[in-house]
């Protein structure tokens, strides 16, 4: 599995990105995100996937190739956890993400792609 995680910074606000990682992966609120249209961008995610099986609501399953991915979310953040899932699909859900201004935090690296990366 590799993990991705997306959320967004309400304005002049800049966290130590493990740290709200671990805090967002427990379910928990954090001070200074700000909340998601959740259902909005599952939705968008559908459509952009809409030649993929939808296994269950939250769930994407590659009928013409590799790959499968399944998504977690907190009011604040949207997890893709990402089964034998090529590259260019795991770049296809970070633009998708970027369409809501909630850049990738990658934590098996660690590193988040923004304006602001450390």
């Amino acid at each position: 599995m590799y993990e991705l995680l997306f959320w967004r910074y309400q304005d002049g606000i800049y966290l130590n990105h493990h740290l709200v990682y671990e805090a967002l992966v427990e379910q928990e609120i954090v001070e200074g995100l700000e909340e998601l249209p959740v259902m909005v961008i599952i939705n968008r995610i559908n459509s952009v996937f809409s030649n993929w099986e939808k296994v269950d609501e939250f769930s994407w399953k590659n009928t013409t190739g590799k790959g499968a991915f399944h998504i977690k979310t907190t009011s604040q953040s949207i997890q893709i956890d990402c089964y034998g899932t090529e590259g260019k699909t795991m770049n296809l859900l970070a633009d998708t993400m970027e369409e809501f201004k909630c850049p990738l935090y990658d934590p098996q690296i660690p590193v988040r792609y923004d304006e602001m990366n450390e």
